[in-house]
């Protein structure tokens, strides 16, 4: 088995201590456990929003639920699918109406990590950024007291609300229950964790001169995408282009030098996250390595580490090959992520 450190408890637990309360909690509660991999920081929880079975078996059937939005046909899942690594394969997901996206979207696993939210980090804590969809008009495309209003008079929501924060159904509620819930979304049992950090070797030769050339001075992966979360979360540009048609972090800082410039994604699940960049252009893993190969556009505030690589047809077969090993199938079919029955 995957050696783990367990952290705030079974779920399992949770359920038989709260059945025998006069309010029982769904019969759906599972015997999830959160944990946190080896090598992973311990997840950090508000105060006001630890961890429970109540508020994450409430803020998974919120993240799975089409009233979020105005026309109740939108959820969470319908951007962020599991199978997908909790992000979507097209360029911008249709929101109300089909009203177009404006941003890829992103990940979630292991969003809980993250110090900040949005691709121009707009956002300073994951229940906060929970308010974004709901109100933004190419997205859910509605408000918070539409949705209370809606969900408030549910049986389920209005049990879990009780034994999960003692409080009525209400925008506190929601925005932390999902939160609670994402931050479960915890991926480190990829292929590579298992060669690296379980002492299961399992990658083969052209895996590991991939692994080489990601962590080697001549790549510089490693730079913006080291860590456990293979991103040190900050904000780049990489040349994508010479003009871009969103700001990026300017639009928070004002600062010019912050032009276009977005925040550094996780490479954890990769494989599975097309199409890539913050604006979704590039279809295929292998256009990605093409454009860090050829040094990208010499935009102003481009990383000056960013420059021609000169990888041959052989080196950049391997560094795709390192990059699909940082898949993690258990995560991506996990059940206990999977939609409530």
């Amino acid at each position: 088995m995957t050696k783990t450190h367990t952290i705030f408890g079974v779920v399992l637990l949770g359920i038989l201590v709260f059945s025998c309360k006069k309010d029982k909690t769904p019969s759906s509660l599972s015997s999830f456990v959160f944990e946190v991999p080896d090598g992973f920081p311990p997840m950090q929880f508000p105060e006001d929003n630890a961890f429970s079975a109540e508020r994450w078996l409430l803020g998974k059937n919120l993240f799975y639920d089409t009233r979020l939005s105005r026309n109740n046909d939108l959820s969470c899942a319908s951007c962020h699918k599991q199978h997908l690594g909790f992000a979507d394969d097209v360029q911008f997901s249709p929101g109300d109406n089909n009203a177009p996206g404006k941003t890829n979207a992103p990940t979630l696993a292991n969003i809980g990590y993250n110090p900040y939210f949005l691709f121009a980090g707009g956002v300073p804590t994951l229940e906060m950024q929970i308010l974004v969809p709901i109100q933004e008009h190419n997205e859910f495309n509605t408000n918070m007291l539409t949705v209370i209003e809606k969900l408030a008079s549910d049986p389920k929501y209005v049990s879990l609300s009780k034994s999960a924060y003692n409080r009525e159904f209400d925008a506190f509620v929601l925005t932390r229950s999902i939160a609670n819930f994402e931050r479960s979304l915890i991926s480190g049992n990829s292929r590579f964790d298992q060669h690296f950090s379980q002492q299961k070797p399992n990658l083969n030769a052209s895996e590991l001169r991939g692994y080489d050339l990601f962590f080697s001075d001549r790549t510089n992966c490693f730079s913006c995408h080291g860590g456990f979360n293979f991103t040190n979360f900050a904000f780049e540009n990489n040349g994508l282009y010479l003009d871009y048609l969103d700001m990026g972090r300017m639009l928070i800082t004002h600062n010019e030098s912050d032009r276009a410039k977005f925040k550094i994604p996780t490479l954890r699940n990769i494989a599975q996250t097309a199409p890539y960049m913050h604006d979704g252009s590039f279809e295929q893993l292998e256009e990605v390595i093409e454009h860090y190969n050829s040094g990208g556009a010499a935009h102003p505030s481009k990383n000056p580490i960013i420059q021609p690589l000169g990888l041959n047809a052989s080196e950049k077969q391997d560094l795709l090959n390192f990059l699909k090993t940082l898949t993690d199938q258990s995560f991506l079919s996990n059940s206990h992520f999977a939609k409530p029955d």
